[in-house]
Order: C-alpha cells, then sequence, then structure tokens
C-alpha cells in the first residue's frame, strides 16, 4: 500500500463519514426515538463501532485496489474505480441526510439499496483487481443490505 495511494482514498472515505456523521447527529432525538423499530433494530452502540471498521475497511482494501490496478497497468479499470467508489462515498453519506435530516423513509430505504448494489459492485471490483485480499471489503455490501431491509422496515413501520 502506497501512501500516494492511500492518503487520498482514506481522506475520501473520512469526508464521506464526517458528512453522514453531521446528519446522523438527531439520531437521540425524539422523533427517531419515536420511530416504530423492528426488533431485530441493533442498540444504538453498535452503528458507532461497525461504521469506523467499514470505512477503515473500504480506504485500505480501495488503496491496495488502486495500487494493483495502477501496477497492472490497467489504468482504464483504474479510472473506474475511482469513479465507482466516489459514486459509493456519495451515496453512503447521503443516505444519513436523507434519513435523519429530511426524514424520508421510503427514499432513504431506496438510497440504502442503490448503496447496497454499489457497495457490492465496489467490493466485486476489487476482488476481480487483487483476488482474496479483497475479501474483508465483502463485508460492506453485507452490512449494507442489512441496512437495506432495516430501512425499509423502519418505513414500512412508520408509514402514515
Amino acid at each position: 500500500m502506497q501512501a500516494r495511494t492511500l492518503i487520498p482514498a482514506a481522506t475520501a472515505v473520512t469526508s464521506a463519514a464526517v458528512v453522514g456523521g453531521l446528519a446522523s447527529r438527531p439520531a437521540a432525538s425524539p422523533w427517531y426515538r419515536s420511530l416504530r423499530k423492528p426488533p431485530y433494530q441493533p442498540p444504538q452502540q453498535v452503528f458507532p463501532i461497525v461504521w469506523p471498521v467499514l470505512y477503515a475497511d473500504i480506504a485500505v482494501v480501495s488503496s491496495n485496489t488502486l495500487d494493483e490496478l495502477e501496477r497492472r497497468g490497467r489504468k482504464p479499470e483504474r479510472r473506474q474505480y475511482v469513479r465507482a467508489l466516489a459514486l459509493n462515498l456519495a451515496l453512503n453519506a447521503g443516505w444519513s441526510w436523507l434519513f435523519f435530516q429530511r426524514r424520508g423513509l421510503g427514499l432513504s430505504a431506496a438510497a440504502a439499496a442503490a448503496l447496497t448494489v454499489s457497495s457490492a459492485d465496489l467490493a466485486r471490483r476489487a476482488v476481480d483487481a487483487q483476488g482474496g485480499r479483497a475479501a474483508p471489503l465483502l463485508l460492506y455490501p453485507l452490512w449494507c443490505a442489512f441496512a437495506t431491509a432495516l430501512a425499509g422496515h423502519l418505513w414500512f413501520l412508520n408509514r402514515h
């Protein structure tokens, strides 16, 4: 892993985390507490543990993927990965704004589904580039799929 790749990847991931985190502050709001939640809703303490681990995973695996694509001279694929990562991080940060700030339960469920597809695509690209070394990134679309189910169920339980 090269610092010239890791630093921009980590900066992009951290920026998405900060933007999403700013929108997520209302997680303790009366509105959020009043929502009916499914029985499999994780305790609130889980999210600040899971997301930093996933963000670190995204930054490290993405950096290694970009380095590997460059090493192999696969510049078009490298550019495509950068675009896929940028889209993914925008969807990631945007979900929090849709859910917590706009309180758009249905729209945020759709955005979570788009994030799941984007995360699976990112993981596929990483595995294609570096094989099993990218396997940790598979946790990201799995978590996003769980978040999609949770967001959809929240919408279902709280639709008026």
